[in-house]
């Protein structure tokens, strides 16, 4: 059985496993992850990787209870998690050589989309790499969407490949590999061990119960990653699986 421990309990499933072989983690590397819940995922990565991690979470009891977390793992010196606004990464002074996020483009508007991704990109070294996984619509976004917002109220927008792909470039991040696969890691057990990330939880629960939905959705990889070591902005890395 291929491992489905999501990041909210200590890295990996699938998907995160293969972002995480192509970053290839270097000791004392920096890495910013959006939505970092109760911080599991960043202490597995210090404890694992040797990475310094910066976690932005916006719930004030979440980022609490990330901290006791930190402090029981005795990783104060190596991991943080901070309250903060994935919209508002500018409000975080440095730049990282990894930012990590799982499905939360996803869960935005295209509006809330095109705010994020410059962000990502301005907290990114030249060089860095951007490393997430998404939803991909096959076919019929609009339509998608509708029903996304009609059923299961939300404003979630996944996009096709080409709009992925657009979105990214419009950020200044360039897309290079991406990989695609069943949307099979949406499991009832998935969705309980992530009830930390509320909103996800909903809706990977309501997407697994209207198969209509379901069954246009894709699952989606990326990482980013330089093309040229030394190119100034980052460069994404996108794959399909």
């Amino acid at each position: 059985m291929p491992a489905r421990t999501t990041s909210r309990a200590g890295l990996p499933h699938t998907y995160t496993e293969r972002l995480l072989q192509w970053a290839d983690f270097q000791p004392g590397d920096t890495v910013l992850e959006l939505a970092a819940s109760f911080g599991y995922s960043a202490i597995a990565l210090a404890q694992r990787y040797g990475v310094r991690v910066v976690g932005v979470e916006k719930n004030s009891e979440s980022v609490a209870r990330a901290q006791a977390n930190i402090r029981a793992a005795g990783l104060t010196s190596q991991v943080e998690v901070i309250e903060g606004d994935v919209f508002h990464l500018e409000r975080i002074p440095e730049q990282f050589d990894y930012v990590l996020a799982e499905a939360i483009l996803t869960m935005q508007s295209v509006p809330g989309k095109v705010k994020i991704l410059p962000g990502v990109g301005d907290r990114l070294k030249p060089g860095g790499k951007f490393l997430s996984h998404e939803l991909i619509a096959r076919d019929r976004e609009d339509e998608i969407h509708q029903a996304l917002a009609a059923t299961l109220r939300v404003n979630s927008t996944p996009l096709s490949a080409a709009n992925w792909q657009k979105a990214l470039e419009e950020a200044g991040l360039t897309l290079v590999k991406q990989q695609t696969g069943p949307m099979g890691l949406l499991t009832p057990a998935r969705v309980i061990q992530d009830e930390g990330v509320v909103d996800a939880a909903k809706f990977a629960w309501n997407v697994l119960t209207h198969p209509p939905i379901y069954q246009r959705l894709l699952f989606s990889v990326w990482p980013g990653a330089p093309i040229l070591q030394n190119t100034p902005p980052p460069v994404m890395l996108w794959c399909r699986c």
